[in-house]
């Protein structure tokens, strides 16, 4: 049988679900919003390598991410240069990536990813 396994939980959310073979993140954010995209983006980057490590995975396994951008028009280019040096084209997941209205006024990148875990050295 599969168990479900949460990663710091709260009333809300959990910050990771692990379930058969797969991890999947809620939204990560930028801590201090007063960067720009690039500053936000690479923060959440690094909160995701960290949510992955503690899960079993890296970004060498990831499946599916989305994207939220505040403005897409004014933000996309700065999310993809930060994208382009965290992640090697040949683990590059399905992405999506859209504009929408964020749930506080300073956030300006939310990305959830979906990824496998690494599986046990034998």
């Amino acid at each position: 049988m599969n168990v479900v396994k949460r990663i710091v939980t709260n009333p809300r959310r959990g910050r990771a679900v692990i379930y058969n073979g797969m991890v999947f993140l809620g939204g990560q954010v930028a801590d201090d919003r007063t960067q720009d995209i690039r500053g936000q983006t690479k923060q959440a980057l690094v909160k995701i390598d960290n949510v992955l490590a503690e899960a079993g995975s890296d970004k060498s396994r990831l499946l599916s991410v989305q994207i939220w951008l505040k403005d897409i028009s004014r933000d996309f280019a700065g999310l993809n240069e930060v994208w382009d040096q965290w992640m090697t084209p040949e683990h590059a997941p399905s992405r999506a990536t859209s504009q929408c209205e964020m749930g506080a006024p300073d956030v300006l990148v939310e990305i959830i990813v979906t990824a496998a875990l690494v599986p046990p050295v034998s």
